[in-house]
């Protein structure tokens, strides 16, 4: 059965079927490593404050792949439990949320597979905890390169992610050495000879803004500073002149929206309005794009792992038919995947065969993907854990709403 028909008869089921539970309070019971025919699939993301708009699509996209395949894998029932990694004190992903949400998956004996975390500095803490415990981990969004490749990582990455030893953690979207020669093109092709760079100081952002300047010093664009900046501040006016006496024509800002992202964009251009301002993925989302404004947004460029979905193989334009029949409106970037994170995490039990519900069974799998034709396009697993998928798209903002320019052919 093609994808969309066999999507469109597994929704007719409804996601009761598929034992979705979105509370994140229940667990079920049996065994994870042999025995059992009842595995549950964790998925841990911010779904407070700013990230949830991303957040939700993703969950969504992880449902409408299980509903899929009818919440089963041959002879294996999956249950899915979506737990929130995000406090509403903090407004984002909050350390000591994404432990506990991953010791609950750890100490689970039915667990097989936890897809998470959403923000590349919450996988640096639930990696460790879910590699001790022999769990599949599979992230929708991780860029930082550090998590799986010592290019571009920082000291001790990404060996002290993994205290067994062993690989346990891949991800579906390419990583930060394609992001950042992804920007580093963008930048070039709208102009820049001197970029301001600023990060949030996240293990995302900061490691994401030492790469374009590294991969910028080798292209020839001139960076004037790489600066942290400090996200409890009321404004950025100071940083926002330092942009001005610098003399630089563009910025860039490694790090989230929800690391006031908006606000820096904000006042750099007050003091600097002919400053082109650059992006990356983590403000690719409609709470940073919806609150610019006019003249903010004119002058605003992202780059986004999410293409045209024209772009993408039929079932990739599927999926995005499937999502806006179901759930009423287009989804954030994210969603296609959080779809297909689900999608290979099903995959691997099923190449496991009899083995389904045995964890080492299931990562050996899953490592084990290649040329898949996907909704992303045919890809591949390495040895690191990382997809093939080398494509970024380049953002501009109209009214408030990202809008897809072109493909970025990233050299690397």
């Amino acid at each position: 059965m093609a994808a969309w028909g066999c999507l469109a008869a597994a929704l007719s089921f409804g996601v009761a079927a598929c034992g979705d539970d979105d509370e994140g309070g229940s667990a079920s019971s049996g065994s994870g490593d042999s025995g059992s025919t009842s595995l549950t699939v964790y998925s841990s993301l911010p779904l407070q404050g700013d990230s949830r708009p991303q957040s939700q699509s993703v969950v969504n996209g992880i449902k409408l792949a299980l509903e899929e395949s009818g919440g089963k894998v041959g002879n294996f029932t999956i249950k899915y439990t979506s737990l929130d990694d995000a406090t509403a004190s903090a407004g984002k992903w909050e350390a000591g949320q994404v432990s506990t949400n991953a010791r609950k998956a750890a100490q689970d004996k039915s667990t097989i597979a936890y897809i998470g975390e959403f923000n590349s500095g919450a996988s640096a803490i639930s990696i460790p905890v879910l590699n001790q415990a022999g769990i599949l981990q599979v992230s929708p969004s991780n860029t930082a390169a550090g998590l799986t490749r010592k290019e571009g990582a920082a000291p001790g990455e990404p060996d002290k992610y993994y205290p067994s030893g062993k690989r346990t953690f891949g991800r579906v979207v390419p990583a930060d050495h394609i992001q950042a020669a992804a920007q580093v093109t963008f930048q070039k092709d709208e102009g820049c000879k001197k970029t301001y760079v600023f990060n949030d100081k996240e293990v995302y952002g900061k490691g994401l803004a030492d790469q374009v300047e590294q991969i910028a010093g080798q292209q020839g664009l001139e960076i004037a500073a790489n600066e942290g900046i400090d996200t409890k501040a009321a404004n950025f006016r100071s940083l926002a002149q330092k942009v001005k006496s610098s003399g630089a024509n563009c910025m860039f800002f490694g790090g989230i929206t929800q690391n006031k992202g908006v606000q820096l964009f904000k006042d750099v251009h007050a003091q600097n309005p002919s400053v082109k301002l650059f992006g990356p993925d983590g403000v690719a989302e409609s709470p940073f794009t919806s609150k610019l404004g006019a003249e903010v947004e004119k002058m605003t460029y992202i780059t986004n792992p999410t293409l045209d979905p024209k772009l993408y193989p039929t079932t990739g334009q599927e999926f995005f038919k499937a999502y806006e029949e179901k759930y009423g409106a287009a989804p954030e970037p994210y969603a296609i995947y959080g779809y297909e994170a689900m999608k290979v995490v099903l995959l691997a039990i099923e190449k496991a065969g009899d083995k389904g519900n045995d964890k080492q069974a299931v990562i050996d799998a899953f490592f084990q993907t290649k040329d898949r034709d996907s909704v992303l396009g045919k890809y591949s697993i390495d040895e690191n854990g990382d997809t093939t998928l080398s494509d970024y798209g380049a953002d501009v903002v109209k009214d408030g709403k990202l809008v897809f320019d072109k493909v970025l052919k990233a050299q690397t």
